[in-house]
């Protein structure tokens, strides 16, 4: 390559000092490339962090089922990137394991894994909001590799739904968590970006990514909706209603339903702005 780098966002071009994405070999100057190897997440839940260290700060969150393209491993920690939305980071590798080929979706809040198909069998695992998972139905159950999941927790990979917003309503109570992206834990961007895949729309991580890619502009002084999004500093949501917002938000510490006037208002005094965009979203 001859020439100068060009300026690349590293939250979704994995690029380090000493080390670089193959892909991006003829845009970014590095001392090495390396090809991303696929993997997929075996536990419930983890942090991708910025840092290979358990006390970094988390950037993202990876779901059961979810691949993770490790471009390095050391340490006990892969480094890479989200297969979804490309986000980088760090994940301990003793969690990844051989790409899964899922067949269905968490839909529901929680979906416990059972020894045996039967409900009073032994709880294996507690699966997360938009993990995914691969098996073949056996009665009401979708049998797995580590257990027995109730279909009526679970819709099939192709099946898509139609109302992001009812799927938001499901986790009103979710703790707010910083980086999260499931209903043990999610933040404002984490919330949109998951509710919108469950409706086959793939959505950026952050929300400056989000404003910049979903939706078109509402023209000014037009009716809200429900489902329309709306953008902050900082800070996005759904619109319940014409009136109400429903986010994820460190002010309650949970995800609720509230006023827009009211979001507006806690933020006017620190924002010449409090809103920045409003975009709706055909599905």
């Amino acid at each position: 390559m001859t020439g100068r780098s060009i300026a690349l966002d590293r939250r979704v071009n994995a690029i380090r000092g000493d080390l670089a994405d193959v892909a991006l070999a003829g845009r970014y100057f590095a001392p090495h490339y390396s090809c991303p190897q696929a993997l997929s997440l075996r536990f419930p839940r983890t942090a991708i962090r910025s840092k290979a260290d358990p006390e970094s700060t988390a950037v993202s969150e990876l779901l059961h089922g979810e691949l993770f393209q490790a471009i390095d491993v050391a340490g006990g920690w892969a480094w890479g990137y989200s297969a979804h939305d490309h986000y980088v980071g760090y994940v301990p590798v003793s969690l990844l394991g051989v790409p899964l080929q899922p067949t269905h979706v968490v839909t529901v809040p929680a979906a416990l894994v059972f020894a045996e198909a039967n409900i009073k069998s032994a709880e294996q695992a507690r699966l997360p909001m938009g993990s995914r998972v691969a098996g073949e139905v056996e009665g009401n159950f979708l049998k797995t590799g580590s257990g027995f999941i109730h279909l009526r927790h679970l819709s099939a990979m192709d099946a898509v739904e139609s109302d992001p917003v009812s799927i938001a309503e499901r986790l009103t109570g979710a703790p707010y968590l910083w980086g999260g992206r499931s209903s043990d834990g999610v933040d404002c961007s984490g919330l949109v970006q998951l509710c919108l895949s469950l409706c086959g729309v793939a959505a950026p991580r952050d929300t400056d990514q989000q404003m910049a890619a979903l939706g078109e502009e509402i023209e000014p002084g037009g009716e809200l909706r429900r489902g329309d999004i709306i953008f902050f500093p900082g800070h996005v949501g759904f619109m319940a209603d014409g009136e109400k917002l429903i986010h994820a938000n460190a002010h309650w510490m949970q995800v609720t339903t509230e006023p827009l006037a009211d979001v507006v208002k806690r933020l006017e005094d620190g924002h010449a702005l409090p809103v920045l965009a409003r975009r709706r979203i055909s599905l």
